[in-house]
């Protein structure tokens, strides 16, 4: 089979292509929960994650997973070729010793910074929202956060979280029923 149409069918099963998928606007945050699911849906294949310029990496940390981009990214300022995917957060795995500079440039505030251990973060974004297709209120909450884990030492991981979250009990729009009734 030809490689170009075998690259051609794969880009066309995975839902997304290699230019829709900028990875360096999910990893800064200026991207959106849809976007991020695009890029989850992508490396959940490795051939589709291939296809879309990231090639999967042994595991180092059990909590993530790692990969290597076919063309690196600038990000804060940085140049990698590596990024790394664990539940709702896409980060960029730095070549930088200290994490606090890069912390302080983007006006993180610092949760821990103890026993060689560095988390900060900010909330971006925190918009109401409603599902498309049931009505249900959600609330979209996208998180710049810088880290350091064990697993990479000398390295800062830079990213960003997408997540949509239901309102608390408290906060959630009473139900027509419940409008209703009271």
């Amino acid at each position: 089979m030809n490689p170009n149409l075998l690259l051609s069918l794969i880009l066309l099963g995975s839902g997304a292509s290699a230019a829709t998928l900028d990875v360096a606007a999910l990893v800064e945050c200026r991207q959106d929960v849809a976007a991020h699911a695009a890029l989850t849906a992508a490396v959940a294949d490795p051939l589709k994650a291939v296809a879309n310029g990231l090639q999967p990496l042994p595991r180092q940390n059990q909590f993530m997973d790692e990969f290597r981009l076919a063309t690196p990214i600038t990000v804060f300022g940085h140049r990698t070729e590596r990024v790394a995917l664990a539940g709702a957060s896409i980060m960029a795995v730095l070549d930088e010793p200290d994490p606090r500079p890069l912390a302080s440039t983007l006006e993180l505030e610092t949760g821990y910074d103890a026993d060689g251990k560095f988390m900060a973060g900010r909330e971006l974004v925190s918009r109401d929202m409603r599902d498309p297709g049931t009505g249900e209120a959600q609330i979209e909450s996208i998180i710049l956060s810088i880290s350091t884990v064990q697993s990479h030492p000398g390295k800062t991981l830079a990213g960003c979280t997408y997540s949509l979250d239901l309102p608390a009990e408290d906060d959630a729009p009473a139900s027509p029923a419940t409008a209703a009734d009271g």
